[in-house]
């Protein structure tokens, strides 16, 4: 199964470029099942209704969210009839949502994803360890189980990152990161098969401040006061992603490697 993990999608250029390019990238990697996070979609913050609809239409198959999932007021009443929306799994319980999904691919084949939120340096949600070891018990990669599991893993610090990917490692197809919008170059697979990359980089116009209009960004640290709120950068969009191709049987990774496209960054289609 080849599937294609598409890393934060930021503002009005983000949308474009995902929206113009999915199709074509669907068509040629010939891939079976699409995730994106969409948590920065709307204006930077958050995600609406309609947005989800138009990514739905555009051939993304699951959204996930992040630390901006209740930006726009308009999602909540919204999310829990949306199945294919996640927000990350160790929010409270009682939170609208939810963290995880088991989805029907190409073929009748199964993907479940999850999201979990890091704690380092962002809001103290439960442990995302412990989230993800439930839904691994649950539901097993491979054997009657899921035919692929991906696992996004919105977080700030690196090593947090790192240490849930090895903490899963054998038991998912990918362990992939957002948040920091910056595409790492770390694109592996683990020794007992998983695939993994710190951060899938963002979908955006990368001519900013992660996404944002470099001038009120460089603003916030120079000047140390208050200044223009910050607004999604304009400019033409990149495409960045992490595709990978799992074993039938097993439903761990046989390939994995970084899909760019776009305006700035070097293009990268990956060799499967």
């Amino acid at each position: 199964m080849r599937i294609l993990y598409l890393g934060d999608v930021v503002g009005r250029s983000g949308r474009d470029v995902v929206i113009a390019r999915l199709a074509e990238v669907r068509q040629k990697l010939a891939l079976d099942f699409v995730v994106a996070n969409g948590e920065n979609s709307a204006h930077g913050f958050g995600i609406t209704p309609k947005f989800c609809e138009e990514f739905y239409a555009a051939g993304v198959d699951v959204l996930t969210l992040g630390n901006h999932s209740w930006d726009q007021r308009e999602i909540m009443p919204h999310i829990d009839g949306d199945t294919r929306l996640l927000r990350p799994l160790n929010y409270p319980a009682g939170t609208p949502g939810r963290g995880v999904g088991v989805y029907q691919a190409s073929r009748g084949r199964k993907v479940m994803v999850i999201q979990v939120m890091g704690r380092l340096f962002m809001d103290p949600l439960d442990d995302p360890f412990a989230a993800i070891e439930r839904e691994l018990g649950r539901v097993r990669l491979g054997a009657g189980g899921a035919d692929a599991i991906v696992i996004d893993i919105h977080a700030e610090a690196t090593s947090e990152k790192m240490a849930i990917g090895h903490t899963a490692d054998g038991r998912a197809s990918l362990v992939v990161g957002s948040h920091s919008h910056i595409p790492t170059a770390d694109a592996q697979i683990l020794s007992r098969g998983t695939a993994y990359q710190t951060d899938a980089g963002m979908c955006g116009d990368y001519d900013s401040v992660i996404g944002m209009k470099k001038e009120a960004a460089i603003h916030k640290y120079v000047r140390k006061i208050p200044g223009d709120r910050l607004s999604p950068a304009e400019g033409p969009g990149t495409l960045c992603g992490v595709v990978v191709e799992t074993d039938d049987r097993t439903g761990l990774a046989r390939t994995v490697a970084p899909l760019r496209l776009g305006a700035r960054l070097a293009e990268t289609w990956p060799v499967l």
